[in-house]
Parts: C-alpha cells; structure tokens; sequence
C-alpha cells in the first residue's frame, strides 16, 4: 500500500535541532517563533504548573512523528510561506491570488506591447538588415 507523502502542514518533531526529544524545536518550527522563547516558555509552563505540563511534554514527545528529512528547509522565505500556510491557509490563499494577477496584469501589458504595432521598432530593425 503507498504511504502518503508528508505534509508540510502538519507537526514534528524536530530531533535534528532539538535539546530533549525535539518537541520545544518542532513547535518553534511550526509555530514561527524563536526555539530559545519556546524552551523558556515550556521551563516557565513546567515551573508554573508545578510539572504537571511534564507529562504532557513527554507524551508530545513519544507520540508525534520525527520530521522527514525531504521537508527539512533551508531558505528562510520558504520557511516563512509555510509557517504563513499553516497560521492562516485562507490569507495565504489570497496572497498567492494577488501575486498572480500581478503577474497576468504585467504579462498582458508585455504582450500588448508587443503585438501592437510600433513603427519606430520596425523601422529601426529595417535600418539594421
């Protein structure tokens, strides 16, 4: 049976750049946030609940798949799409709408310009045969 191929909108863990399991790492990476503000959150969340977020930690940790290495990123502005993907599909949707009508928009007046007729061109292309 083919497996499914992974989702880059979906949570892993991210053992590659993670300290303890990858969990604090994964979510900064699906989240967008800085991985040293996650871990001090996560310390500050476990000394808060007096560790009964613990747990929790460790079950994230056991249950969640390890990030496949066919979706680890290098440029930051692929990164930043999909962290925009996964925060607000609808919003990215639009500025993906937007950049392509940009484009069409830029295209036609390319096109116009040169079907149209234009004598000077012409002429200066004559003068060079």
């Amino acid at each position: 049976m083919p497996t499914q191929p992974p989702s880059r909108t979906k949570f892993y863990l991210d053992k590659r750049h993670g300290k303890v399991m990858g969990v604090c790492s994964g979510i900064a990476d699906y989240t967008g946030l800085d991985v040293t503000l996650v871990r001090i959150m996560v310390v500050g969340a476990v000394l808060m609940s007096g560790g009964s977020v613990l747990p929790l930690y460790f079950v994230a940790g056991f249950i969640a798949d390890d990030k496949p290495r066919e979706l680890a990123i290098e440029d930051q502005e692929h990164q930043r799409f999909w962290q925009g993907v996964r925060q607000s599909p609808a919003r990215t949707a639009r500025d993906i709408r937007s950049r392509m009508r940009d484009i069409d928009r830029r295209l036609a007046d390319i096109e116009s310009y040169v079907t149209t007729e234009n004598r000077s061109l012409a002429r200066e292309i004559e003068q060079l045969r």
